[in-house]
């Protein structure tokens, strides 16, 4: 019970702390549409689940050993985070209401867009490695083990959701779309800091 609780807590702290996956949820929600911001918190938990299946068959520890293969994560994720807030930073108004301001996704971009900002993510490789490693025992069945990768997976893919309606609320839409290619830039410049910092940051062993 113990551990059970402790993989729900910890979970749940991570989850809503911010980062690149609470800001592409809340772009694609405001910016885009309802539809777009869940298909993004769906492509997340998906994206969580890659991090819980390498963990589960021992990669994590490898890759919690080999410095030059987390940096490796490292970079390809700050690399993705800083070209999609380039593209962002680029965007240009086209009317105050206009539709085109952003260019929209398809779903299966969209899905991708959350699954990819999550799997390169080296702070959610970190957590849940450090999760199975040091609150989950080596002695946990493997199934139960399973059962808290789907959860962390689940929670996630919850919160994620619940933003994506938040923002796309159409009270809130209304009031923000006149100056919607201001916030996407705000949003792109904050991918880059992201980026940036994540690049920057020293390898953990």
């Amino acid at each position: 019970m113990a551990q059970l609780l402790a993989v729900i807590s910890i979970t749940l702290l991570a989850v809503i702390s911010p980062g690149p996956d609470f800001a592409m949820v809340t772009r694609n929600s405001l910016m885009l549409s309802r539809r777009a911001g869940v298909l993004t918190a769906l492509g997340i938990g998906l994206g969580v689940l890659v991090h819980v299946s390498y963990t589960l068959v021992g990669l994590g520890l490898l890759i919690q050993q080999s410095l030059w293969l987390f940096n490796s994560i490292k970079l390809a994720g700050a690399a993705y985070l800083i070209w999609l807030g380039v593209k962002m930073l680029r965007t240009q108004p086209s009317g105050a209401l206009a539709e085109s301001a952003v260019a929209p996704l398809s779903d299966f971009a969209a899905l991708r867009t959350g699954f990819l900002t999550n799997v390169l993510n080296p702070k959610t490789t970190i957590f849940i490695i450090s999760l199975f490693m040091q609150v989950v025992r080596a002695d946990t069945p493997l199934a139960v083990q399973i059962g808290y990768g789907a959860f962390i997976s689940g929670a996630h893919m919850a919160w994620f959701s619940v933003v994506a309606l938040c923002f796309s609320a159409s009270a809130v839409r209304e009031r923000l779309l006149a100056v919607r290619h201001w916030i996407d830039r705000a949003f792109g410049g904050l991918l880059v800091g992201f980026g940036v910092l994540l690049a920057v940051a020293r390898g953990v062993r």
